[in-house]
């Protein structure tokens, strides 16, 4: 009986740290998004630093915009799951007390602030963009979705250790995954 209640316990876990992160696919929303001419403008104005990119013409304002509009779709739609009994057992967030556009736009931000100050750093080290920054590339959008979100809520600290473990393995399992779809020019 112990064993079923430990490998339930243990499963409840995993769900609820994976749909605790789900919002952070907002982070690929400026991939899906490229093809739209629309905010289609760096923002870092194509300025430079000690004659580097600050961030990169791949950090525009468009894909500021859908992933932030992304984060709040997300988080709205579980706000909507949360009514349902096995939502609410693996949610972490009070769906029914928060702000969902709030929180939305805080895992979106969140996510790609955390992806723009990467950015700023691998210009430092002459990183290109779609360069290898192991295991910064993986974290970067987990760290800054953490730090906004804990404006609104802050994880137990096991989710956020397991989440530290588990999100670079996600990250290299979509890169690829994006790669073969033809979503991404680079593999990693």
């Amino acid at each position: 009986m112990s064993l079923n209640i430990t490998l339930m316990n243990f499963i409840i876990f995993i769900a609820s740290a994976i749909y605790f992160i789900i919002p952070c696919l907002s982070n690929s929303a400026p991939v899906l998004f490229r093809k739209l001419n629309f905010l289609n403008y760096p923002v870092d104005f194509n300025k430079k630093l000690n004659s580097k990119p600050i961030f990169g013409k791949n950090k525009t304002f468009r894909g500021f915009f859908f992933g932030i509009l992304t984060g709040i779709v997300i988080v709205g739609i579980q706000t909507l799951l949360y009514q349902f009994p096995v939502f609410k057992i693996i949610s972490l967030i009070p769906y029914n007390q928060i702000n969902f556009v709030l929180l939305g736009f805080l895992y979106g931000f969140g996510c790609l602030f955390g992806d723009l100050v990467e950015s700023f750093v691998k210009r430092r080290f002459n990183i290109k963009p779609g360069g290898i920054f192991f295991p910064w590339d993986q974290l970067d959008l987990l760290i800054g979705a953490l730090i906004f979100v804990s404006i609104t809520y802050v994880p137990p600290i096991e989710i956020i250790v397991f989440l530290i473990i588990a999100v670079p393995i996600f990250h290299i399992a979509f890169n690829y995954l994006g790669y073969y779809l033809g979503l991404q020019k680079e593999k990693w």
